[in-house]
């Protein structure tokens, strides 16, 4: 099956004789790292590209997941194309995804990356079942699927192919600005089916983003995905979450943001305070710890025990705050900003599609 596999959709790496096992044919650099205990796995691989990172190379058994009945989530379908993210996120909500592969939730999580080498294979055959009611397709909601490692395997264009091909509307929510690349698909896409995109931006202060989220693009970098996105024509959303209380929840830093995120031409700002789940939270309070111990008192009040929600007086303190600025700047779910403005000028008098955009990650 894994000999059929390689010979039909050309692995990235020639040489590869069997799951688990390294080949002297294999691209200079690669080298067999531990192998991940999760069914279909073909191999695990380095690269000096991404050092400290490994890639599992797994067959997928499928590609659709089904939405929790119980869940609030507007969609009732997901694709992940990866497990695991370069991201690094200290507050992420979906380390706890980590612990069902035997892997730890903090630093596994950040550098030992599920990479589903046949995902889009898989989608389009599970499109084209005749019980396919072509519902709303999400992408981002668990994993980055622009993080790091979609530069190398290029899984996002075969998603969204077989999705649009199919009739199927799609979302896309990420922090990456690899979004960039595929901006002409997504376009062609939004001809034929529904397509929404979202930007994840929620840390104004550049050292704080680095620290909180350290492999990610910099804010600035994807204020201008944004831009780019809306001068090729595409509505753009950001997602101004989680909001870090005591460190971005300032009427000041607020405002800030919003006012960039208004310049870059987004169409609207949804919020969100953090969420702490009980296996982010030890990693998130390590953090704290090294990097704001002065916080820790306030946090340990907001969030105790098994608690993963701010207390309802927070949010409603902080809905008091945000909510005027969001009407402020004219970005309410349903209106639709200007054109943009300074930063769209700054990327020049169109988007460049250029396969050589840098990702600045």
């Amino acid at each position: 099956m894994i000999r059929i596999y390689v010979r039909m959709v050309g692995m990235r790496w020639n040489g590869q004789r069997a799951a688990g096992t390294a080949d002297d044919g294999a691209l200079p650099g690669l080298a067999l790292a531990e192998v991940a205990a999760v069914p279909g796995h073909l191999r695990s691989v380095r690269t000096p590209e991404f050092q400290g990172a490994v890639f599992h190379e797994v067959l997928a058994k499928s590609a659709l997941n089904r939405v929790p009945g119980g869940s609030s989530m507007p969609f009732s379908w997901t694709v992940n194309p990866y497990r695991g993210c370069s991201h690094a996120c200290v507050y992420c909500f979906a380390r706890g995804s980590h612990r069902y592969l035997e892997l730890d939730t903090g630093r596994d999580f950040d550098s030992q990356i599920i990479v589903k080498v046949n995902v889009a294979e898989v989608l389009r055959r599970e499109l084209h079942r005749p019980s396919w009611a072509h519902e709303h397709v999400a992408l981002g909601t668990n994993t980055d699927p622009y993080q790091r490692a979609e530069g190398r395997y290029r899984l996002m264009p075969g998603i969204i192919r077989a999705l649009s091909e199919s009739g199927t509307p799609l979302s896309i929510l990420t922090k990456g600005t690899l979004l960039r690349r595929d901006l002409p698909l997504i376009s062609e896409a939004a001809d034929r089916v529904p397509v929404s995109l979202a930007m994840s931006i929620a840390v104004g202060d550049p050292a704080l983003q680095q620290s909180i989220e350290p492999g990610t693009p910099s804010t600035r970098a994807r204020l201008e995905t944004v831009a780019t996105a809306s001068a090729a024509g595409l509505a753009c959303d950001v997602f101004l979450m989680p909001v870090l209380p005591r460190l971005t929840d300032s009427t000041a830093h607020l405002a800030r943001l919003l006012s960039e995120i208004r310049e870059a031409g987004a169409r609207s700002v949804m919020y969100g305070p953090l969420h702490l789940r009980t296996h982010v939270k030890p990693w998130f309070f390590a953090w704290l710890e090294r990097e704001h111990p002065e916080l820790l008192p306030a946090y340990r009040s907001l969030y105790p025990g098994s608690s993963s929600r701010a207390p309802q007086a927070y949010r409603r303190e902080l809905a008091a705050r945000i909510r005027p600025l969001i009407r402020r700047y004219g970005l309410e779910r349903g209106e639709r900003p200007a054109p943009p403005p300074a930063l769209a000028r700054a990327a020049g008098s169109g988007p460049s599609f250029s396969p050589e955009t840098p990702t600045l990650f």
